[in-house]
């Protein structure tokens, strides 16, 4: 039986995408023969998917899909920027997000949503992960929907058509012109992927990640020794400071780097003829809040060979 190297398995898992211990299991059912293996990887794939479940799946894309005033935004995560350019992984994930324009947005809604070649989400992932040998998960997805208006979209950094690493959804209440309301919309979900604010305006701002910037705040303020009226006003200052900083209203517009977003609705809505209300924004940026494993290949090939 040909000895199964390091080197072998490293070779076939860059062929095939599949994992570590999968490779060197398929070296060993076919005598260390590489295009033996890889025939017994694609035969075996859909039973070795679920071992794959394990491993970060950190790379992948961000979906957007968008029809009259709804639009949605999906997450699919898979282990490699390499298969974000895989046409097989770009047309299920804008599957996905056509698949959640139809309602469902909640994920595990979503898994049991049905693609147009009839699988589920979930059973499409599943034959995806079966296929490109990596693991792929849904991770997320979202929705906005105006009454009367726009919902606009915006995706940064494209690999395809409504497909990147950062999509931004904006909605715009108003009953203005929609193609003038769009073109708003746009401008300003491009500020949203470049500014990354938090939160909409000042009211939305979570409790106590506001209870926590005031505690740093009059701590850091105290050491000036000042009195306490003092230390008062600079800290009301600086959450002020705090809110320009997180909140979409209250920041500063980066195209025109002169009137803050809420100044912009309102002079829309004068050119309009119409009021202009930013009812809600998504940001989905690929990968964000996922810890990426850094992993030595080599050592921990060598390690799992003894």
């Amino acid at each position: 039986m040909a000895e199964i190297t390091a080197s072998l398995v490293k070779e076939l898992r860059e062929k095939t995408g599949a994992g570590m211990m999968d490779c060197k299991k398929a070296l060993g059912e076919t005598g260390g023969d590489i295009e033996a293996a890889i025939d017994w990887l694609r035969t075996k794939g859909l039973a070795a998917a679920a071992k794959k479940a394990g491993r970060v799946a950190a790379e992948g894309l961000v979906g957007i899909a968008s029809a009259g005033t709804r639009a949605v935004v999906v997450e699919v995560n898979a282990e490699t920027d390499f298969v974000a350019r895989n046409e097989q992984f770009q047309g299920f994930v804008s599957a996905v997000a056509e698949a959640a324009l139809g309602g469902a947005t909640d994920v595990e809604a979503l898994k049991g949503a049905t693609l147009a070649d009839g699988r589920t989400v979930e059973a499409g992932l599943t034959a995806l992960i079966a296929t490109i040998g990596e693991n792929m998960t849904l991770r997320r997805s979202a929705g906005l929907s105006v009454e009367k208006g726009v919902v606009a979209t915006y995706m940064h950094s494209a690999a395809a058509p409504g497909l990147g690493k950062i999509g931004v959804l904006v909605a715009l209440e108003s009953a203005g012109d929609p193609a003038k309301l769009t073109e708003l919309g746009k401008q300003i979900a491009m500020h949203v992927a470049a500014a990354n604010p938090l939160f909409l305006d000042q009211s939305s701002v979570d409790s106590s990640a506001l209870d926590r910037e005031r505690a740093v705040l009059t701590e850091q303020a105290s050491a000036s020794g000042k009195p306490a009226a003092v230390i008062e006003k600079m800290v009301e200052g600086r959450i002020r400071k705090y809110y320009e900083e997180v909140c979409l209203l209250d920041q500063v517009f980066v195209i025109d780097q002169e009137n803050r977003i809420s100044k912009v609705l309102e002079n829309a809505g004068k050119e309009l003829g119409a009021p202009v209300s930013l009812t809600g924004f998504v940001r989905f940026a690929l990968g964000a809040g996922v810890e990426k494993e850094e992993k030595d290949f080599a050592a921990e090939v060598a390690a799992q060979l003894g």
